[in-house]
């Protein structure tokens, strides 16, 4: 073999009118082999592209014997001329002059044949599910998101601060974390009331994997202007839904001197934005993916983008879910956390465009929420998508000292002094939202599963890898 330098196969396809000609160096797994006592066709897949790349092995220049370790999932080294294609199907292909098998796979035994396989399947053989198209387009288009999550809030200013994923607090009150211990499980130390002595653990106090990295977000803003966090969270609900991960990735920007005004218009901002990058660069494991997985994805994408948010009240939704005529699963009235259903009614039916509700009960969010002045709702957020339902949540947090103490209280939550100072040092209105990363990803990939949108998830029972 020369001394030729790999090129990705995404670079040939996209620059094969320039390359036609050159002599080329390629590397890659096999996907399919076929042919005839003349000529081997050879689909060859690198992972920078949805899209396959053809090696032709003339029988002429090569043996039988040489090409027997060419199977489906064998990882190959190929040099050689790219022409043009004569064939249906590509632009162009190579051909070889030059092979080194890497590794071959015994047909019998390797389990990604060409055969189509469902997801449920590939979700028990996540340690290769990554070579077929369809998690492959997910994957990259994974990537593209998470890319466009950081150069959004770079461009506009934000820092990336880093928040602890070992807490000794519960951000959203739940009670449903991780613990985190050194301690011996089987004998643990006890105190003389007979409880877990946890002043002999690690850290001298219980702790958890973070839920949420918001209240040490607020800390970052309250000094820096504007932060945003972008990390694992973990959550120990018994949830076997397709919707819920026990580990999963949040996106939590909070801003300084932000009302709520200016919270809406950056979270329709920003995920506009992000849907519109991954259009632009993941073209074609979108259309792939709309193709075999949802016809409507792309409309769905670009209904988003080009449209408007509808902000109207919590009152106003549940109004209108009320009189619609709608027969949920799920009742409605005034005081109830809005189900799926009912958010996409709103979203899909009704306004046929994505929605911010605000302004819920305060009894059914979080209690650092800002109190309206009627002394029931707080100054909350909820982005509404089609298909999805809640995507982004927020609100604008509560800056008054005597509010939040009062709150505090009221919930009998301990350990929060540290967050208090923020209000006792040098307080201002700010506001901030969560997205979950997944939820994204599996809005903008059109998978009905978010198990299907992270390399390995993590749900009850299931901890492989």
């Amino acid at each position: 073999m020369k001394d030729i330098r790999r090129t990705p196969i995404s670079t040939i396809l996209s620059n094969h009118e320039k390359m036609v000609g050159k002599e080329v160096d390629v590397k890659g797994w096999v996907r399919t082999r076929r042919g005839n006592k003349n000529v081997q066709f050879v689909a060859l897949n690198d992972g920078s592209s949805i899209k396959n790349l053809q090696i032709v092995f003339d029988l002429s220049r090569f043996s039988e014997d040489q090409l027997k370790g060419i199977t489906t999932g064998a990882s190959i080294h190929v040099q050689g001329e790219l022409v043009a294609s004569q064939g249906k199907g590509q632009n162009v292909e190579v051909q070889a002059a030059g092979l080194e098998i890497y590794g071959s796979a015994d047909p019998e035994k390797y389990p990604l044949q060409k055969k189509g396989h469902s997801l449920e399947f590939l979700r028990e053989i996540a340690h290769l599910r990554p070579r077929t198209n369809t998690f492959g387009a997910v994957l990259r288009i994974r990537h593209a998101l998470a890319y466009a999550v950081h150069k959004f809030f770079n461009d506009k200013g934000f820092y990336y601060f880093h928040t602890p994923l070992i807490t000794a607090s519960d951000c959203e009150g739940a009670g449903a974390m991780f613990q985190v211990t050194t301690l011996d499980i089987n004998q643990p130390p006890m105190t003389e009331d007979g409880k877990i002595d946890f002043s002999k653990d690690f850290f001298g106090k219980q702790a958890s994997l973070t839920v949420s990295g918001q209240l040490e977000g607020e800390l970052g803003a309250t000094a820096l202007g504007q932060i945003y966090t972008f990390g694992p969270t973990f959550r120990a609900e018994n949830s076997n839904t397709p919707r819920h991960l026990s580990e999963f990735w949040m996106i939590e920007p909070e801003m300084a001197f932000y009302e709520i005004e200016d919270n809406m218009d950056l979270a329709e901002e920003f995920i506009k934005f992000c849907i519109s990058y991954a259009l632009e660069h993941c073209a074609d494991d979108i259309d792939f993916l709309a193709e075999h997985f949802d016809k409507d994805l792309k409309d769905r994408l670009n209904f988003v983008i080009h449209n408007d948010f509808v902000r109207l009240s919590y009152t106003e939704g549940v109004k209108i879910l009320e009189e619609c005529g709608r027969k949920f699963e799920f009742p409605v009235y005034w005081g109830v956390d809005l189900a799926s259903e009912h958010e996409r009614y709103l979203v899909e039916e009704h306004f046929k465009k994505p929605v911010i509700l605000t302004d819920y009960p305060k009894e059914i969010k979080a209690f650092y929420m800002k109190l309206n002045e009627d002394g029931k709702t707080v100054r909350a957020m909820d982005v509404l998508f089609p298909k999805i339902g809640e995507i982004i949540g927020g609100s604008q947090r509560e800056e008054s000292l005597d509010k939040l103490q009062q709150r505090v209280d009221e919930l009998g939550l301990s350990g929060m002094d540290w967050y208090i100072d923020t209000r006792r040092f040098g307080t201002v209105p700010h506001s901030g939202f969560g997205l979950g990363f997944e939820r994204l990803v599996l809005f903008v990939t059109g998978m009905q599963n978010i198990r299907d949108v992270i390399p390995f998830p993590r749900y009850p029972n299931n901890c492989e890898y």
